[in-house]
């Protein structure tokens, strides 16, 4: 294949994929088991190449944090649905109805089936392990696969192709790298599921496209994850985990925590140690292997747009540059953390996901009020809360809506296996990651066995209705 591939050329290796798996029939435990081993096994022998990869296309990207997030990130999951898969397949036993019968030998039970062929649709902030994660699921499930990753990150995504191209063949995974136009291609194809990691803008287009052939969809998603620091939260501490899930990857994150409500009374205690905690962290930026860029100018652009946006409508932004540093003129494209202090809500920067270092600080007076304006606002995709308080912990978490959270951290819940990892209406809908990934990627078909013998009961369901049937509706409508 030459050139960008056609919706005809991705079609032809749907219809394969899908014969291939009708041809062979559900997959076996010893062959999903190997199919994961091969992924784990691509990710080992090209973590280096993965990294120079990353780097290439952000321009800055530290090794370390590829190494963590993208390869053993990956590694991780598909380890994990190895060790479970067993399990994960075993028929699901449920009560029967009425529970009678299952006394005289009936069944009810949930068997899960591959459903098909799932097409993935991967992002650049995180390449390599939104495309192997979600595989974890797919593959446990017993399903093929179909790629797109982002064309933001070509080295990547061509590294990826190549990947795949060795340890599978195209009936099994396929990649298809290219542009919107192929992407938006994709999205329109007949799958058996589609998953997409991305942004809530191009998510209502591929669930406009996935809806012309009722595919189901999974879609990760993002939106303004907020952080709720309590009065009896150590602040020094909050501040630091705050600021390393801030910076990690540059904010590039989707979980990352898109702005702060902090206590009036705390707000220049958290200033000063974010500060401190930044300076820990990155005592320079500008050469900081350490400090990753910007993934293309336009986004550059869009964050750096949201603080003079900001800066113009009266907030006051904090720098946090230790060295005092120059930025106007660098070989890549790195921002500075960088705090907005009394945002208002006519700001960009309060009104789209920021996807960069840059965290609006916001006071409250009580905690009803933090409560008040996240409820206000779309559902995140992680909500935050620090202290120690145990009954307002529990207020907050009861009396909002996100798609998960963490307490006393940012970002963690994402890398708990046996926690379901979604969003919630704008933010996304669906779940993977671990036993929930097994079933968010398989058919849970209900199987019924019914008694051999045909009993009285039974007998009483049927025509000519009489007294009998009587007797039964008589006790089944009463309260």
């Amino acid at each position: 294949m030459t050139g960008e591939p056609t919706r005809d050329d991705m079609m032809a290796v749907l219809a394969r994929q899908k014969a291939a798996q009708l041809a062979d029939g559900p997959p076996s435990e010893a062959l999903r088991a190997e199919r994961l081993d091969r992924c784990i096994g691509l990710l080992v022998d090209h973590a280096e190449a993965i990294a120079e990869a990353l780097n290439a296309d952000f321009g800055s990207r530290s090794k370390a944090v590829t190494g963590l997030t993208d390869v053993s990130a990956s590694i991780g999951p598909l380890k994990h649905a190895k060790a479970n898969l067993k399990a994960w397949m075993r028929p699901e036993k449920r009560k029967t109805t009425p529970a009678i019968l299952g006394l005289f030998g009936a069944k009810a039970q949930i068997q899960y089936q591959p459903k098909g062929v799932v097409g993935v649709i991967s992002p650049w902030n995180f390449p390599v392990n939104l495309t192997f994660a979600p595989l974890a699921g797919i593959l446990a499930a017993g399903n093929r696969a179909m790629i797109k990753p982002s064309e933001l990150t070509p080295a990547t995504s061509e590294l990826m192709k190549s990947m795949f191209a060795k340890a599978f063949s195209e009936e099994e995974i396929a990649v298809f790298t290219g542009g919107p136009d192929v992407g938006q291609a994709f999205s329109g194809l007949p799958f058996d599921h589609l998953i997409f990691t991305g942004g809530t803008a191009v998510a209502r287009h591929v669930m406009r496209a996935a809806s012309e052939n009722l595919v189901p969809v999974t879609l990760e998603l993002g939106g303004k994850s907020p952080v709720v620091i309590s009065e009896s939260a150590d602040i020094k501490t909050a501040a630091a985990r705050i600021m390393a899930g801030k910076t990690l990857n540059a904010g590039q994150i989707c979980l990352a925590p898109d702005y702060v409500l902090a206590p009036e009374t705390k707000i220049g205690e958290f200033i000063e140690e974010a500060r401190q905690s930044v300076a820990k962290m990155f005592p320079t930026i500008k050469d900081n292997p350490d400090y990753t860029a910007i993934i293309s100018q336009k986004h550059y652009e869009r964050i750096t747009g949201y603080v003079e946006d900001a800066r113009a409508k009266g907030a006051q932004v904090v720098e946090l540059n230790p060295a005092g540093e120059d930025f106007s003129q660098q070989p890549y494209r790195k921002i500075p953390p960088t705090l907005i202090l009394n945002p208002t809500e006519e700001m960009a920067v309060m009104q789209e996901e920021i996807f960069g270092p840059v965290l609006p600080v916001k006071t409250y007076r009580k905690t009803a009020e933090a409560v008040d304006y996240v409820n206000a606002h779309e559902r995140p995709l992680a909500l935050y809360w620090f202290g120690t308080d145990e009954a307002e912990r529990d207020h907050v978490l009861a009396n909002t809506t996100s798609g998960g959270a963490t307490i006393n951290d940012v970002i963690f819940h994402v890398a708990q296996e046996e926690l379901p990892f979604g969003g919630v209406g704008p933010s996304g809908m669906g779940s993977y990651h671990g036993h929930d990934g097994f079933r968010e990627f398989s058919h849970a078909k209900s199987v019924y066995s019914q008694i051999r013998k045909d009993i009285g009961p039974l007998q009483r369901m049927r025509p000519p209705y009489g007294p009998a049937i009587a007797g039964y509706l008589k006790g089944a409508t009463r309260r």
